[in-house]
């Protein structure tokens, strides 16, 4: 018998709501078909011009447990474990596939942390593009507790989240931080009760997706360059990005709407 689909994917209107759906693993990212659910959902999403705004999300008590260490015992069994070489193709063919998918991605993503999010699950938390967090959330770079680095790009993601200093901290103790830690390091910019986490992230993504969908993918797309471009190189996709936008239907309802001193309509 196959096993149920790792994500469930749901729609309210502009918004996206993916749910991890492997509570019995703690919704773990490896040893399943996780990656490539994923890479399909954020292809699918990619392509369609009516969804404005992404919430990730964990069924169960857990987001996210990262790797699946049961999984990882074959990388040494007496008979039949790969080497080296097959493990590094392992990674890139992998879980390597996320961050890449999300990082190809236009649409604003929330990560809606619903209680620990721990090595890769961690991680996954970062590749979005916001993050709010139930006051049972956890995070914890722990690579180094189980013998392993990351494997999966946390250590470009995570420093970008919280700074470099603090992003050592964590992946050289591997230590969990709890929710009000994250607040205050900026992993997260909202800390909120675990009965109302998806309703505040639902608020959230609604004032996301309030904004024209076209404008809205660029200016991500511009914070993402924005994160490894020059100053100049970032000032002429602007400049472009800008040329495309003073076109668009929802720049011309906005200026107009503003001249006749009501709300702009935008469309899909």
């Amino acid at each position: 018998m196959s096993s149920p689909a790792f994500l469930q994917i749901h729609r309210e209107g502009g918004i996206a709501i993916l749910t991890m759906n492997q509570p019995a693993t703690r919704n773990a990212l490896t040893g399943n078909t996780a990656v490539q659910e994923f890479v399909d959902a954020l292809d699918a999403i990619q392509a369609d011009a009516a969804v404005r705004c992404v919430i990730l999300t964990g069924a169960g008590p857990v987001f996210s447990s990262g790797g699946n260490i049961k999984d990882m015992a074959r990388f040494f069994a007496a008979e039949g474990a790969p080497a080296p070489d097959a493990i590094r193709e392992e990674y890139r063919r992998g879980i390597q596939r996320l961050p890449r998918a999300f990082a190809a991605l236009d649409v604003p993503v929330i990560a809606a942390v619903n209680g620990p999010a721990i090595g890769a699950g961690l991680d996954l938390t970062c590749m979005c593009d916001l993050r709010i967090a139930a006051e049972s959330a956890t995070f914890a770079e722990s690579f180094v507790k189980v013998g392993i680095v990351p494997g999966d790009g946390g250590a470009w993601l995570l420093p970008r989240a919280v700074g470099l200093a603090k992003a050592c901290e964590m992946a050289f103790t591997g230590d969990p931080i709890d929710a009000r830690e994250a607040l205050a390091c900026g992993l997260v910019s909202r800390v909120v009760p675990s009965e109302q986490l998806m309703d505040e992230a639902l608020r959230l993504a609604a004032r996301v997706a309030a904004n024209p969908g076209v404008v809205l993918r660029m200016t991500k797309r511009l914070i993402r360059e924005g994160q490894t471009a020059s100053l100049d190189g970032l000032l002429e996709l602007s400049a472009s990005y800008q040329a495309l936008a003073h076109k668009t239907d929802a720049h011309r309802e906005a200026v107009t709407a503003f001249m006749e001193k009501r709300k702009p309509v935008f469309g899909d």
